[in-house]
């Protein structure tokens, strides 16, 4: 096995592993809710409601009955492995063998003297300074991805990658040089996947746009004087199936309302409208990880990604650039035509612009970003340590043998103390859903515990109410793109004016709260007024959470 090919590998193997950790993302459980039954809040919701998630909702709502949290923590970390596979599954193969001759002198003149056989291109993935180079590199992305392990939650946006990762394999091969005898069954699956897409997760949109990016890094359409060589059928056919993966979510029977989803979604990222400024401004996810790091918040995450995703968008600049050096290689052959676009040209220079502009845009899409930028990382590395004839054949020394060594054991020592550190992190906790991050004891004591008013609880803890107990309908969950702004607003004034919320609770018979004492505890004034009045008591307290009602004065 190739040296690439085992670093692609150890890299999808070790997402899986730090994939795994309790259900600390608080979402996950209004989507199993909705599984089981469409739920809203008693608040008042936007129209028209459009459930967007609804095959994500009922396959991991199969998981979780079938096996509970902790097959689902399974499943979600073989998803996460997944996804990086695809993603680096074309960085491995060899740019060298799939690179005709005619580009190999273009890219590399130095190389134009003498010929890489492919004996000679496996001695070189296989001499010693590659591998030195690979360990280093593993250790580095080991490294990146155990910062960031808690990106990879089980969210719709999964599906969507694991979408994005099957486009990333098939999609170039469709629309540049069309080379399976079986293309019919490939464009087939195509349209199955933007189908189930819609309905899986609201970034469907990503589809119809990477299938542009593709036809447009292809085609080399930013070239105007390359329209002129183009034929009618091959310049409409692709645009064709674009515009067909655009419409697919008139297919559904949401219709217009699920095809407008995703702009009211960037609406909700942005801010672009005043009623949805609250929304990019308050959610955490949706700041950027520049104003993060401005408010003092995940500072270390925070920096990396702002650093990772500058060096995506000034290695994607250069990238292209670079392709317009080989604008008029003649390439005869359709596969070598797929590899050289897909692998080395504006395709995926465009991709990792784009989700590291995305990444900067808000915290929530570095997901989208980190696994292209391996995936470029990787392929780059393919194709710059490769040493000339001359060096490979240089004996060794024993200095440069022993240095290698301390190298090689460096890296592994530092990868073990990283596994080492995500085992002790996954020995804290004793159970796979996180109930430090919902109320599993007060929901418990609360089924058994009625009451007769309206709920008011966090936003966080709405969707494990509703999961956990159905017949107490709450105030709020995750959903806010069900809520306007204006009530949003409100709700989070009840954490500073908590008078207004004794007011409001009177005129909207709510007589129980419940509340985080810990984690996302912003409810301190207002529970220190609760107790100081007395028509309101604690009736139910851990060291997590804490239930209050109200009586009748």
């Amino acid at each position: 096995m190739m040296v690439r090919q085992t670093v692609a590998f150890a890299i999808s193997a070790i997402v899986a592993l730090f994939a795994v950790f309790p259900l600390t993302d608080t979402d996950i459980w209004w989507h199993l809710a909705c599984a089981r039954e469409w739920v809203t809040t008693w608040t008042p919701v936007r129209e028209p409601v459009v459930n967007v998630h609804e095959f994500f909702q009922q396959t991991v709502a199969f998981v979780y009955n079938v096996g509970g949290a902790s097959l689902l923590v399974v499943f979600k970390a073989i998803l996460w492995g997944c996804v990086f596979a695809l993603f680096l599954w074309p960085s491995v193969r060899n740019p060298q063998r799939t690179m005709p001759q005619k580009m190999l002198c273009t890219c590399h003149p130095e190389n134009a003297s003498e010929r890489l056989t492919p004996d000679l291109q496996d001695n070189v993935m296989a001499n010693p300074v590659g591998v030195k180079q690979s360990i280093l590199l593993l250790a580095i992305f080991a490294t990146i991805l155990f910062i960031f392990r808690y990106q990879f939650e089980i969210r719709p946006v999964l599906f969507s990658l694991l979408f994005l990762g099957v486009y990333w394999n098939i999609l170039p091969r469709l629309i540049i040089g069309n080379v399976s005898r079986h293309s019919s069954f490939w464009v087939l699956l195509v349209f199955v996947l933007q189908w189930l897409w819609c309905k899986s997760q609201g970034l469907y949109i990503l589809g119809p746009i990477f299938a542009c990016i593709v036809f447009v890094s292809g085609h080399k359409l930013w070239n105007f004087r390359a329209w002129k060589k183009l034929e009618p059928s091959k310049c409409m056919l692709p645009f064709i199936l674009v515009m067909m993966l655009l419409t697919m979510p008139f297919a559904h029977r949401e219709g217009l309302n699920l095809f407008l989803y995703p702009f009211g979604l960037l609406d909700r990222l942005l801010g672009l409208s005043p009623s949805a400024a609250v929304f990019a401004s308050e959610i955490a996810e949706n700041r950027s990880p520049i104003t993060l790091l401005m408010a003092g918040e995940n500072v270390l995450q925070s920096s990396l990604m702002i650093v990772l995703c500058v060096a995506g968008i000034v290695a994607a600049v250069l990238r292209l650039r670079q392709s317009g050096s080989v604008e008029n290689t003649s390439l005869t052959n359709s596969t070598e035509r797929v590899e050289f676009y897909f692998g080395n040209a504006g395709f995926c220079a465009l991709w990792l612009l784009v989700t590291a502009i995305l990444a900067l845009i808000a915290e929530r899409n570095f997901v989208l970003f980190l696994p292209v930028f391996f995936a470029v990382v990787l392929r780059s590395f393919g194709s710059a340590h490769t040493p000339l004839n001359s060096k490979i054949s240089q004996p060794s020394t024993s200095y440069s043998h022993l240095s290698s060594l301390v190298f090689r054991l460096s890296s592994l020592v530092l990868i073990a103390f990283l596994l080492g550190l995500w085992v002790k992190s996954l020995l804290a906790y004793d159970s796979m859903v996180a109930y430090q991050r919902v109320p599993v004891a007060a929901a418990e004591w609360m089924k058994s515990h009625p009451h007769s008013g309206r709920l008011f609880n966090d936003d966080r803890a709405g969707g494990y109410l509703a999961f956990v107990n159905p017949s107490d309908s709450t105030y709020i969950d995750g959903r806010f793109i069900l809520k306007t702004a204006k009530f949003f607003e409100n709700y989070l004034r009840y954490a500073e004016s908590p008078r207004v919320f004794l007011h409001d609770a009177e005129l909207q018979n709510m007589d129980r709260v419940v509340l985080p004492l810990r984690y996302y505890a912003r409810w301190d004034k207002l529970l220190a007024a609760l107790d100081s009045v007395d028509n309101w008591h604690v009736v139910y307290r851990d060291t997590l959470f804490v239930v209050m009602d109200r009586t009748e004065r």
